[in-house]
């Protein structure tokens, strides 16, 4: 579970998502999973569940 980074609460997952990052010097892109929580207080943040070069 992630903390909410204004209130501290544990989040809950609602939606994850796959996207391509930006290339890093040696031109490769790396391939992130993001998840949007929401948290007990009615916050809503996303973090970074995974990343992996493609």
């Amino acid at each position: 579970m992630a903390k909410c980074p204004k209130c501290g609460a544990e989040g809950n997952l609602k939606k994850s998502w796959k996207m391509a990052g930006r290339p890093d010097k040696q031109g490769k892109r790396m391939q992130l999973e993001i998840g949007l929580y929401n948290c007990a207080n009615g916050h809503s943040f996303r973090e970074v569940l995974s990343k992996q070069k493609i």
